[in-house]
């Protein structure tokens, strides 16, 4: 058991299992969108730091090299070097977001007749967003983070992500692999095909084919 207050948490989607997933052992990577313009001039990271070419049309002042996003750092006659801040750190633990009603741990609230806890009525009894993190039982460790776009993923990527592999068919005909993710029955014929309907589902329609610039977390399951 975890024995400090837990600063932050991370939200796994429930609709497909992904929450299950990371309690199972099944997922242990996850990709979140990097929203920061900067990475519009993207060119090369590693964990939380990008390389940025700033163009003259994008300077804040004409002729001042330091304007540029709060960018102050010049490293060459057309780069700057910027720092992107990830929300986690490697090493870092996070706890894994369960609404009370889920994880049954609670705070301490009055209780009416019927012996349910009285709650502000946009509570994290039903609704994770509102739980706090150091009463959540579960907890994972951030072991590795980079930056890449959404389609570098590979198939291995994938089953870490929570697809996972099944056959269909028949043994009149021939078995034959296809994939699936939680939630949907619906065969694939790639882990990456599966994976980029998934991500779809979960951060919106088109967020597959726009092939965004994310945060890649690599974790493990701490209790």
């Amino acid at each position: 058991m975890i024995n400090m207050i837990m600063a932050k948490k991370i939200m796994f989607n429930d609709k497909y299992s992904l929450t299950q997933a990371v309690l199972e052992g099944r997922k242990t990577t996850t990709r979140r969108i990097v929203t920061d313009k900067k990475l519009h001039y993207w060119k090369c990271s590693c964990p939380d730091m990008v390389i940025v070419r700033v163009p003259e049309s994008q300077k804040l002042k004409t002729d001042d090299n330091n304007t540029y996003f709060g960018i102050k750092d010049k490293i060459s006659s057309e780069y700057y070097c910027d720092t992107i801040t990830s929300p986690y750190k490697v090493g870092e633990v996070v706890a894994i977001a369960q609404s009370y009603g889920d994880c049954g741990n609670m705070p301490d609230y009055e209780l009416d007749e019927d012996g349910y806890p009285i709650m502000p009525k946009r509570s994290g009894f039903f609704n994770k967003m509102f739980v706090r993190a150091d009463l959540m039982p579960h907890h994972i460790r951030i072991t590795n983070i980079k930056i890449e776009r959404l389609q570098n993923i590979s198939d291995e990527d994938c089953f870490k992500e929570g697809i996972y592999k099944g056959q269909c068919g028949s043994a009149d005909t021939h078995f034959m692999d296809v994939y699936y993710y939680k939630g949907d029955i619906q065969p694939y014929c790639t882990p990456r095909e599966a994976f980029a309907v998934l991500i779809d589902k979960i951060s919106g329609k088109g967020t597959w084919s726009s092939n965004p610039y994310v945060f890649v977390y690599e974790f493990e399951l701490v209790d």
